[in-house]
């Protein structure tokens, strides 16, 4: 038997062990794992946070605020679906908190799966959707799903869910509410499901927002930090902002269920060590490149392997050229540095293009990603220039900010512009940068920042330089289903199977033009369930 040191329950409000699938089953599963993976008998304690207390950790502990509200928002935890904590020095106290059934994620991912997307995935396009449709559907939302209350507090009339009892998210009441069965996968997206996205996105941001200034009100704080996953909503995170209730906000750019892991490390570390939280003013998430880099020479290795033509070039070289190659209207897959942590490509894993071009949300939607025409594509600008193409006066390194494109390089829509409905509304260019505007002048904004990523700005700055632009288009280095890129060997393979034109692994440069003859094999699109 192996010796285990006894398990210690590290909890901010109940002071229990919490409760796991399986129980005690699960303890003794990861204690012997643990075990087996030291080598060793003797394990130190076992520490366990609570769901929230992690999303919470997550969000304070690295923000560059010493005094803070926190707001954790997602589908449900142990119970907890919204809590509220003030974060202050090294210590996190709760507040107050919303309980299972009763769960805003829930809610948004019931309507990711009524509109026929994934859920725990697909939520992202039903907010990229949303502007397509007219918030037709608020009222019956307000009528039978859910009674909001004046502080953003809210209750959920579970006689139109299923998922707290059932395998699907909604039911037969919900969906004649809403006038018929959820949509099929892969079917037509008509005008009645960009309605109703819009409606549900209307809802969300609107009760995020009240429950924003219940936390800055309550609190008494002028800051504020989120997690969990409805924190992702970043149209929902620009309103906030918009709003003028905090000075600031900092999103944990890991935000879903992945970021977990550090704000356990961190709650340990801070609330159980009793460690001060050193360097608070400066954002110790490190622009989330957290992940594993490639030296030259493993990039070289394998090159070779593949017999790839490449030219290897010094910055003072590649960086202008890549420049031209990207103002020339080609797609570059751009792959350096560290890996990025969190669901966004920030430029370590990026692929990138011309805002400028009319053409190219469509050319990378269809023929580089594989996925829907709708969905939109973000801005990467250097830090210092925001404010020149957008209404935001703060940073957003993350890209978890919706903020509107300014008006003097807005494009105004004709009368006839005007009656467009549904898609046709993404054949009307909205802006100077039409790329990376969305057709209600919005954009999802990454600021790029000399001191987090100074290859990437290089980069930027040069095609200022070029083309008097100082943003680029940047998308994650994937395809629709697949995961972000991490290996040479995945971004080339990757490169090969789409039609990007050109690909930057390090100071490596690779053509398409040049490349040898790939073995066309259309098997690998199956290899990954569509999100």
């Amino acid at each position: 038997m192996y010796e285990i040191a006894p398990e210690i329950p590290f909890l901010a409000r109940t002071g229990k062990t919490p409760a796991l699938p399986g129980g005690r089953q699960v303890k003794s599963l990861l204690k012997t794992e643990l075990a087996t993976l030291a080598g060793s008998k003797l394990l130190p304690p076992l520490l366990f946070t609570e769901h929230h207390q992690s999303h919470a950790a997550s969000a304070f502990f690295p923000n560059p605020f010493p005094r803070a509200g926190v707001l954790c928002l997602d589908g449900v935890g142990e119970w907890a679906t919204t809590t509220a904590w003030l974060g202050s020095g090294h210590q996190l106290t709760p507040s107050w908190e919303i309980d299972f059934p009763h769960s805003l994620g829930l809610l948004y991912s019931a309507f990711t799966y009524y509109t026929g997307f994934k859920v725990n995935s697909g939520e992202y396009k039903l907010m990229g959707l949303a502007p397509y449709g007219e918030p037709k559907y608020v009222d019956p939302i307000g009528n039978h799903l859910i009674d909001v209350k004046q502080d953003g507090t809210f209750r959920l009339n579970m006689d139109y869910f299923n998922y707290a009892t059932g395998l699907t998210m909604t039911n037969q009441r919900f969906h004649k509410l809403f006038g018929g069965p959820p949509r099929q996968p892969e079917s037509k997206i008509t005008q009645r499901e960009m309605d109703i996205a819009s409606s549900i996105q209307w809802v969300t941001e609107e009760i995020v927002l009240r429950l924003a200034k219940t936390v800055g009100k309550s609190l008494d704080v002028d800051r504020l930090c989120l997690a969990g996953g409805v924190a992702l909503n970043c149209v929902a995170n620009g309103r906030i902002l918009q709003a003028g209730i905090f000075k600031d906000i900092w999103v944990q750019p890991a935000a879903g269920d992945a970021g977990g892991a550090l704000g356990a490390a961190l709650a340990v570390w801070h609330q159980y060590c009793d460690r001060p939280c050193e360097s608070k003013g400066q954002d110790k998430m490190q622009g989330a490149y957290l992940g594993p880099s490639f030296t030259e020479e493993e990039i070289l290795d394998y090159l070779k392997l593949v017999r790839a033509p490449f030219h290897l070039l010094d910055d003072a070289q590649l960086m202008p050229q890549v420049a031209e190659i990207l103002a020339q209207g080609n797609v570059v897959g751009w792959f350096q540095g560290r890996m990025e942590f969190g669901p966004r490509a920030l430029g370590g894993r990026s692929i990138l293009g011309d805002p400028r071009s009319e053409k190219m949300q469509s050319v990378m939607n269809l023929k580089i990603k594989y996925r829907e025409s709708f969905r939109p594509f973000a801005p990467s600008v250097l830090a210092e220039r925001v404010n020149d193409y957008f209404e935001l006066d703060s940073s957003s390194p993350y890209m978890l900010i919706v903020a509107p494109v300014r008006e003097n390089l807005r494009i105004p829509m004709t009368s006839e512009q005007q009656q467009l409905l549904g898609f046709d509304r993404l054949k009307v260019a909205r802006s100077q940068i039409p790329a990376v505007t969305h057709v209600d002048y919005t954009a999802r904004v990454q600021t790029v920042h000399q001191e987090t990523n100074p290859r990437y700005y290089e980069l930027i700055r040069h095609f200022e330089e070029l083309t008097g632009c100082a943003v680029l288009v940047n998308t994650s280095f994937n395809v629709r289903g697949e995961p972000i890129v991490c290996t040479p060997e995945d971004a080339y393979r990757c490169f090969m199977r789409t039609e990007m034109d050109y690909l930057v692994l390090e100071n490596i440069l690779l053509a398409k033009s040049e490349q040898p003859v790939w073995e066309k094999d259309e098997a690998w699109k199956t290899e990954f369930e569509l999100d």
